[in-house]
Order: structure tokens, then C-alpha cells, then sequence
């Protein structure tokens, strides 16, 4: 049993505690509060001065699949053979070991659960998982979720990696075609499998592809739509809508222009990656003002980092960047706690510090916002993984 006793607690759906006690037992949190009682064998530390908060989550990133500085050797986030992969996993391609320098990275900062993705090369790409940043020998210890929605991409990364093929496709216009034809397949095949389950003579013939893509017919799992531009997402919308599939709006760079209709069709969004440069055109109006926009429209929206290295670290320097543009101190926290566990489908697990919820916690030196703020100690699963 492990207490965390002291500092100011910042629950993020509870408001705040000063000089609480967090009581952790098998991994998960027993009890919260100014009156906790503590065993006689329980450890403890000692948070007097400190400040105490959920462990960070990145809801959008690549890291373990993308290995840094490791080349063609390490890189596994994009199956660029084919414009259509919905049964290829991200899991398949993490690297769970310890040195694997995005995992090493999120863990010094307490990030402490991350989406991870396949690559926007294919109009789809395969599914996602949401794991623990602990490595592990098997990568099936660290899930918590998978699958936790199906990557398609939008815009100009299928263009040019197709179009310099000499493929499909080369237009928006392929994208959406490419986009239709799968998902009219898949439909057909569902209702196929539907009418002749009494009889196997006549079932279709088993296709990985369209078996992968029916979770997200059938509303299971929602698409996770790559697009940085306004008219990319409104075209992924109507799509979506022809199909009435679930969709959130990965990247949203462009979300200032056009975020109170995202609010009002209750989409959620993933906002970033914003420290790193604009590297191609449609990413000319990046800006952190983006999130305040999104924030007041109503959208609920996290902030990623479409990291696939140690460049995971910025995750709440972005946060504190936000709020300095006007974003809502209370708001840029949720952004990288509960927002993004919600819209990564894992709210009820961590996100926040509530009683029942999983033992992960970040203990600082200062404020979190703060650049000058230090991570004393980050908490996963009840355990401490990193201490400075």
C-alpha cells in the first residue's frame, strides 16, 4: 500500500485539494481526501510543497513505432504499399522496450498513457491502441484499449505518397472515391455474413480487410480522421455521415475556421502537433490560438503531439503555450488529462484522480504550466517508474 501525502492535489474533475492524502492499493486509488486514513504498513511519501496531479495523456502520437534516430530500420507507423490497410494494428509495430527513446521520454515528463497510431501515408491505415508508457517485455501488458478507432488520412500525405507512385490516389477526389469504395464493401460483405450465418455454404470468403473495417460499420470504434485543413474535414464529415460512422478530428489545425460547426455536430478533435514547425501547406495557419478558438465554439478537444520520438516531451509545454494565448488555466490541464482520455475512450480509468481510477500520478516540483516546474516523481499503475 502507498500513500501520497501533502502538496496541493489538482483532482482535475474534483477541484482542488490542499495538503490531501491519495491512498493507492493494488495499482488503483483506495481513497482521496484531507481525511484519509493511513495504515501503520503503508509507504509513504512525503509531497509537502509539491504539487500532485493525473498522469499526463497524449492522445494522439507514434512513439514506439517510429523509433528515433533509428532510420528505415525503426520506422513501422505506415504500411506505404497500399492506400487501403485497415488490418494492419499499430500494436504490431511498438517497440516496448526500455530504450526506445519516446517511451523514455514520455515517462521523465509523466505522461503516462498515449494513443498510439499508424501513419497518414494511407487513406487508411489501420487501427490504433491506447497504452501504459511503462515498457514491458510483451506490448499486450501495456494495452488498455485496442482497438480505440481506425486511422484514415485526408489531405495532402495519401496524395504525395500515391502520387508519386503514379497510384491512387492523386486527388482529393481519389481519396473520397477510395474512401466510398471500402466502405460500400464492407456494408455489402456485413450484410452477406448477416443473411447466410445459418448457412456456411454460402457465407462470403473471409477478407481481412473488410473484417478489420466492420468495427467502425457498426459504430464500435470511431474513424480517427488525419486532416489539417477545414474542407479535408468536412469532406471526412460527409463521408462519415453517408455511412453514419463515429469520427474524431485528428490535427484540427485548421479548427479556428470552422469550429462551431464541429461543435454543434459534437465531434471531438485532437489539436496539434503545434511545436513543431509548418512543414508542408496546408499547416500554414498553425497557431496556439487555435485552441481558444476550439475551447470557446464548445468543442471538446485535447492537445497531441503527433510525436514519434522524445518530441513527446512538449506536451505540457504546448498546454501552458495555450493558456498564455487565453485558453482557460482549468481547460489547458483537461486538455492533456481527462479531455483526452475521453475522446481516446479510457475516461473511466485515468484521466483525473478519483477514487477507483488507476494509480497513475505525477508529483512536481511547482506549477505544471510552469516551464520552470520539475517532474520529482511519476506514479504508474501504483508504481513508481521514475523518480528524479
Amino acid at each position: 500500500m502507498l500513500v501520497i501525502k501533502g502538496g496541493k492535489i489538482l483532482t482535475i474533475t474534483k477541484g482542488i485539494i490542499n495538503g490531501g492524502t491519495i491512498l493507492i492499493d493494488k495499482g488503483k486509488i483506495k481513497a482521496i481526501g484531507e481525511d484519509v486514513k493511513i495504515l501503520d504498513d503503508a509507504k509513504v511519501i512525503n509531497a509537502n510543497r509539491k504539487t500532485i496531479m493525473p498522469g499526463l495523456i497524449d492522445a494522439h502520437c507514434h512513439i514506439g513505432i517510429s523509433e528515433e534516430l533509428a532510420g528505415v530500420a525503426g520506422s513501422d507507423f505506415n504500411e506505404a504499399t497500399d492506400p487501403v490497410t485497415p488490418q494492419m494494428r499499430a500494436s504490431d509495430g511498438i517497440k516496448a522496450n526500455a530504450d526506445e527513446t519516446g517511451l523514455a521520454a514520455a515517462l521523465r515528463t509523466g505522461i503516462t498513457t498515449v494513443q498510439v497510431l499508424p501513419g497518414s501515408a494511407n487513406v487508411i491505415g489501420g487501427t490504433g491502441c491506447v497504452i501504459k508508457t511503462a515498457p514491458k517485455i510483451l506490448i499486450s501488458d501495456m494495452i488498455i484499449k485496442e482497438p480505440s478507432g481506425m486511422k484514415c488520412a485526408f489531405g495532402e500525405n495519401p496524395k504525395r505518397f500515391y502520387g508519386d507512385q503514379k497510384k491512387a490516389p492523386q486527388t482529393r477526389m481519389g481519396i473520397a472515391a477510395i474512401m466510398r469504395e471500402w466502405l460500400e464493401k464492407t456494408k455489402i460483405y456485413m450484410d452477406k455474413k448477416m443473411k447466410n450465418s445459418n448457412d456456411p455454404s454460402k457465407m462470403p470468403e473471409y477478407n481481412q480487410k473488410l473484417e478489420a473495417l466492420i468495427p467502425v460499420l457498426t459504430g464500435e470504434i470511431p474513424i480517427r480522421a488525419h486532416a489539417h485543413r477545414a474542407d479535408d474535414i468536412a469532406m471526412a464529415i460527409r463521408i462519415c455521415d453517408e455511412y453514419s460512422l463515429k469520427m474524431s478530428w485528428e490535427h484540427a489545425t485548421e479548427g479556428h475556421r470552422i469550429a462551431e460547426y464541429i461543435a454543434k455536430r459534437n465531434i471531438p478533435a485532437t489539436f496539434g502537433p503545434a511545436m513543431m514547425g509548418r512543414g508542408k501547406w496546408e499547416m500554414r495557419e498553425l497557431s496556439m490560438e487555435t485552441a481558444v478558438k476550439l475551447y470557446e465554439a464548445g468543442v471538446k478537444f485535447a492537445i497531441q503531439t503527433d510525436a514519434t520520438s522524445s518530441t513527446i516531451q512538449y506536451l505540457p509545454i504546448v498546454a501552458g503555450l495555450t493558456n498564455r494565448e487565453g485558453l482557460p488555466y482549468e481547460e489547458a490541464l483537461k486538455c492533456i488529462t481527462i479531455n483526452a482520455a475521453e475522446i481516446i475512450g479510457v475516461g473511466e480509468r485515468v484521466g483525473s484522480l478519483e477514487k477507483g481510477k488507476d494509480a497513475d500520478i505525477r508529483i512536481l516540483s511547482g506549477d505544471p504550466l510552469e516551464l520552470k516546474t520539475k517532474v520529482e516523481k511519476v506514479i504508474l499503475d501504483g508504481e513508481v517508474v521514475f523518480s528524479r
